[in-house]
């Protein structure tokens, strides 16, 4: 057997392979990518081909670089909640509907329930594929009439890879057609779009050889005919594996374009400050915090209101390292500034996608510098929100967190969430945390590894790390009790706001 795993990313954006050897070291990469579109305002949409051609198109770039004899196994992340339906050739009958597309906010309104959420662990809100099934119920249904295959991303690139309609239950559970507990699809939520379960792929435990690698297909991808495709996860669950989340006590957390913390729990629990999704070890469940404005919020100010352009004064520095150097000299609480970083809404623990941004408290000493602090720590801020909320429901308090995505690159905005959560934060050793817990999964799901506990523990490890400031985290408390009335007071006005500018329209 080989000593190597390939794992694939298959993103909003682009897919990723990458080769990875039994230590959790990258061997080689591959990435290409890919457009979505938006034919009308809150909609998202994507080509299921696209998936197809940017993962052939990364596999090849990986692979051309190693002796893929060595290649034990390959398997899947990929974008949650995104699927599409398809015909019994398997030709898409529509675009994709992406993960982002909020059309469907009458079915929640209409068909979210308590029951609904103790069910698939999701508190009703636009992502959730199943509000968007109803809605094609509603408005398209000559396609849900025609549909043979409703295919999440994991279970589309099996098939195109092996021929086999199947997928992991960490895959389907974001579409919300999981009956958590049992790890089965529900024939009664599936009912309720006009669809039954044989309409899905089947559906397995992460780690599960689903089948192997047709020999065209191997060919097309220069690659060894029969090699072991094994279950994969989504990717926010991949990511919490990717960097050894697997035990009680432990949480990750994702600084990327969305911020998601993810902490683990061996039994099913529901509440409204939390998604529950299923975990990477098979059995287990991640609760998970999720709001959509992470990195967006600073990319968003950089390019819009600092003036600062590439390579500032000459400088070989980038205009976020310009305004961290900035920012680091102000004291915390940006002298009275606060941001509330709702850009594009909120979902942990309001569920609200009306709620827009504010910056509150602006004053005539405010510039730049303290925007760009404002916005690091109103980040910060809300995962407290969201962190001490579900603490409180679940009764636990997590150690530590393990930090991943690319405002960890921000030593300023690190040493912020450590001081506002008021525990120490690891930076995760390898970046591409996401793809590592799919190759974790390959590696353990043809006995390279003796579980999939084994390769986490093997594969992952720790970086450098930020310890709490006691005097900056009482500051950061005392903010906080401002911070967590800004948006109670603003929910009805946001609402309001809504209102009159679709009718101004």
């Amino acid at each position: 057997m080989g000593d190597l795993v390939l794992a694939v990313d298959c993103s909003t954006t682009a897919a990723k392979a990458v080769v990875w050897n039994l230590e959790g070291r990258a061997v080689s990469m591959g990435r290409s990518g890919f457009t979505h579109s938006a034919p009308h305002p809150g909609w998202g949409e994507q080509d299921p081909v696209d998936w197809w051609t940017a993962t052939v198109e990364a596999i090849g770039k990986a692979c051309r670089q190693i002796d893929v004899a060595r290649l034990a196994a390959l398997s899947i992340t990929h974008q949650r909640e995104t699927f599409v339906c398809l015909d019994e050739a398997g030709h898409a009958l529509r675009p994709a509907m992406l993960w982002l597309d909020t059309r469907a906010t009458a079915e929640v309104e209409d068909f979210g329930s308590d029951a609904v959420h103790r069910t698939t662990g999701k508190p009703p809100n636009t992502a959730t594929s199943w509000y968007k099934l109803l809605w094609l119920r509603a408005h398209e249904p000559r396609i849900l009439d025609s549909t043979a295959r409703v295919a999440d991303v994991h279970s589309y690139l099996v098939n195109r890879l092996t021929g086999e309609w199947a997928t992991s239950w960490g895959s389907v559970d974001p579409l919300g057609v999981l009956d958590l507990e049992r790890f089965a699809l529900d024939d009664g939520l599936i009912a309720e779009s006009g669809l039954s379960a044989v309409h899905f792929p089947t559906v397995h435990a992460p780690g599960t050889v689903l089948g192997k690698l047709h020999r065209d297909v191997a060919d097309l991808l220069g690659i060894t005919p029969g090699l072991p495709v094994v279950a994969g996860l989504g990717d926010g669950q991949a990511a919490g594996l990717g960097v050894g989340i697997t035990r009680p006590g432990e949480a990750y957390l994702n600084l990327g374009t969305g911020i998601v913390s993810g902490t683990f729990s061996a039994e099913y629990r529901t509440d409204r400050t939390f998604r529950t999704m299923t975990g990477g070890v098979p059995g287990t469940y991640l609760l998970e915090t999720f709001f959509g404005g992470g990195t967006y919020n600073v990319t968003w100010f950089n390019e819009r209101f600092s003036g600062i352009g590439p390579k500032p004064f000459g400088l070989d520095l980038s205009p976020e390292q310009i305004l961290e150097a900035a920012a680091a000299d102000l004291p915390a609480g940006s002298e009275g500034l606060l941001a509330l970083p709702y850009l594009t809404g909120v979902l942990t623990p309001y569920w609200d996608s009306n709620a827009r941004g504010v910056l509150f408290g602006l004053s005539p000493r405010h510039g730049k510098a303290h925007i760009y602090r404002a916005i690091l720590e109103g980040l910060a801020l809300e995962q407290r929100l969201s962190t001490f909320g579900a603490e409180d429901v679940l009764g636990a308090r997590t150690a530590h967190f393990r930090l991943m995505g690319g405002g960890t690159h921000s030593p300023l905005w690190c040493q912020i969430v450590s001081d506002v959560l008021e525990r120490p934060v690891e930076i995760a050793r390898e970046a591409e945390a996401t793809c590592l817990g799919a190759g974790m999964l390959a590696a353990a799901g043809v006995g390279l590894f003796d579980s999939i506990e084994d390769a986490a523990a093997t594969m992952s490890g720790g970086g450098r790390g930020y310890a709490p400031d006691p005097a900056q985290s009482a500051r950061y408390a005392a903010l906080f009790e401002v911070y967590r009335d800004l948006y109670p007071s603003l929910r009805d006005q946001f609402a309001r706001l809504k209102d009159v500018m679709n009718e101004l329209r």
